[in-house]
């Protein structure tokens, strides 16, 4: 049995203003259909496959469950680290953590971002891995590069292989994100793939690994394991030794300096997703080398991609040529293709000014829904709410503010002071200051409702809570 482990605390900066901080790439749908994460969760499903173990971040910890959920999904857990600290401590908490529940097991490590469009092409590969690893080996998967790609690391094969079937070959060394000379070097060469970041390992021979290469991270990571304390569906591994760990990655830690690797190719597409010029290539242009995507309209453009998000304005271009543009709801980024990798000084530059949409999206995630800014003023505020079917807010009060609710969709049950009303589509109903108030959906259906608070002050601290809600 193979237990995927998916890795999903990235921040993906290079694809803002879709992916922030607060709600990052692997969470969100670049086509139609499932999330990236999603999809990850359904290509590491199947009977060779355990529930999968998730490791993310506290913020994104009810996407998370928010997401399984909608697939159905029961995670084997959810760790929850408490700051990020890179790839390597957080594969090895895995590690840790799977040995304690099966000593035997077998990880199979993957981000949750990557676009793998044949599920059973890249499962058999993982299953012709197998064998291998189960002696002993750590087994790393690469991508037949398709063009001199700067944007990834590679891997050095011992020799050129004769063919990209899915067989173990030993690996000589892991190659640096490269400049564009050595990449194309490297192309021609033949004996060199593009580094997924995807690995086999039984949890002995990772944990091996670390013990002779990373002894100290091993020491640090096994505590905060140990320590390691269930919030409702989650595993919060222990802050303070966590905060002792250096951030590093899983290659520089430990696989670069191990001689127990073998790489087996993969001949299909895959892609990370890493910036915009990927996007458009993976959305299928057109003649002319245009994507589009959403609200947008194209005019005598050429090699371009125009994407506009659900809630973002129409989007119209009039002859463009190697232009990106991508428009949500609070943001807009337009710049020239050849600059793709470059987004990250966009987002640098905003948090610079305080600006909240360098990281923040007005949606806010919550264990019993969602909900949208609207509007924002010195007094008053405008949310929509989305509270999921069964769920209920904490019981609270706010002193210095009063919130006025109307439903328009769903059935609301509120209670104020004791007193319980339910109220309907396009009812309203005002909650005074101070009150002791909880709000709750008792249908089957998403409760939908704009809230609009008004008063002096609409901090998280002027919010007393009384208990959690129920379940």
């Amino acid at each position: 049995m193979i237990h995927p482990v998916l890795l999903c605390g990235g921040s993906g900066a290079r694809l803002w203003p879709l992916s922030r901080k607060s709600l990052p790439k692997q969470f969100s749908r670049f086509q139609a259909g499932d999330t990236l994460f999603q999809a990850s969760i359904r290509r590491l499903t199947g009977p060779d496959f355990a529930p999968p173990l998730v490791v993310t971040a506290n913020d994104f910890r009810f996407i998370v469950m928010e997401q399984l959920g909608a697939l159905g999904v029961t995670p084997a857990g959810v760790l929850i680290e408490p700051d990020p600290r890179n790839t390597a401590p957080a594969i090895l908490a895995a590690a840790l953590w799977l040995q304690s529940h099966d000593p035997n097991a077998l990880m199979l490590v993957a981000p949750s971002d990557h676009l793998i469009p044949d599920g059973d092409g890249f499962r058999a590969v993982v299953a012709s891995a197998v064998d291998t690893a189960m002696q002993g080996r750590m087994v790393t998967f690469g991508i037949q590069p398709e063009w001199a790609e700067t944007g990834y690391g590679w891997l050095e094969l011992a020799a050129a292989p004769d063919d990209l079937g899915p067989q173990a070959q030993p690996l000589l060394r892991f190659v640096e994100k490269p400049d564009a000379t050595t990449a194309s070097t490297m192309l021609e060469a033949g004996n060199y793939l593009w580094n997924a970041g995807i690995f086999l390992s039984t949890v002995d021979t990772l944990i091996e690994a670390f013990q002779v290469h990373a002894p100290v991270m091993l020491e640090a990571v096994r505590a905060a394991v140990a320590e390691a304390a269930p919030d409702l569906d989650f595993i919060r591994l222990s802050p303070e030794p966590w905060s002792s760990l250096e951030a590093d990655s899983l290659d520089y830690a430990v696989m670069e300096k191990a001689d127990n690797l073998s790489v087996v190719p993969y001949a299909g597409r895959w892609t990370d997703l890493g910036d915009w010029e990927a996007v458009r290539r993976e959305a299928g242009p057109d003649h002319r080398g245009v994507s589009i995507q959403g609200a947008a309209l194209a005019l005598d453009c050429a090699d371009s991609l125009l994407r506009s998000e659900p809630g973002g304005p129409r989007l119209v271009g009039l002859g463009l040529t190697d232009v990106i543009a991508v428009a949500m709801p609070d943001a807009v980024l337009v710049m020239d293709r050849s600059r793709a990798q470059e987004v990250r000084r966009a987002v640098s530059a905003l948090r610079s000014e305080g600006a909240a949409e360098a990281e923040t999206f007005p949606r806010e995630h919550r264990p019993w829904g969602s909900y949208d800014s609207l509007a924002s003023e010195e007094r008053f505020r405008v949310r929509r709410l989305v509270v999921n079917p069964g769920a209920a807010l904490s019981l609270q009060s706010h002193a210095r503010r009063t919130e006025h609710w109307i439903v328009v969709e769903g059935r609301a049950r509120v209670t104020i002071d004791a007193v319980v009303t339910h109220i309907e589509v396009n009812q309203s109903i005002c909650i005074p200051f101070g009150a002791v108030h909880r709000l709750e959906n008792p249908g089957a259906a998403p409760l939908v409702l704009i809230e609009v608070q008004t008063g002096d002050y609409f901090e998280e601290d002027d919010t007393v809570r009384y208990d959690r809600p129920p379940g």
